[in-house]
């Protein structure tokens, strides 16, 4: 991976580009390549961005958001809201370990970006760990 500098212009790059997808959001990945045995990614998104409520059962996810709000939701298996954490850097509060196996999704208030940390490979989601 060649080197590069991330600054306001490179996370502004990353908004326009979440702006303009129909899923309203757009990843960065970090990884040397497919085959690296973690994912970090920055991940920009945008109110209106819908993401399943979901768990990565082999892993813990870390997040700390670097621009925006947004809310990080915890749910047990009946799709009863157990917890919600707020990801404001304005408000001092900066990142998130989400445990292995816990259900969650997000909900952004405010275009957001953050870096995302999973171990592991990308494997797509199996449908046993969407609720």
């Amino acid at each position: 991976m060649e080197s590069l500098y991330f600054d306001d212009t490179f996370l502004d790059e990353l908004d326009k580009k979440a702006q303009a997808s129909p899923r309203l959001r757009m990843n960065y990945d970090l990884r040397n390549s497919a085959e690296d045995h973690s994912q970090r990614m920055f991940n920009s998104l945008q109110p209106g961005t819908e993401l399943p409520i979901h768990r990565h059962p082999n892993s813990s996810e870390t997040v700390i958001i670097l621009r925006g709000v947004f809310d990080e939701i915890f749910y047990d298996e009946q799709r009863h809201e157990i917890a919600r954490f707020r990801l404001d850097p304005k408000a001092g509060c900066y990142g998130l370990n989400i445990p292995a196996g816990q259900w969650h999704t997000i909900h952004v208030i405010e275009p957001s970006v953050l870096i995302e940390m999973k171990d592991g490979p990308y494997a797509p989601p199996a449908p046993t760990d969407i609720l």
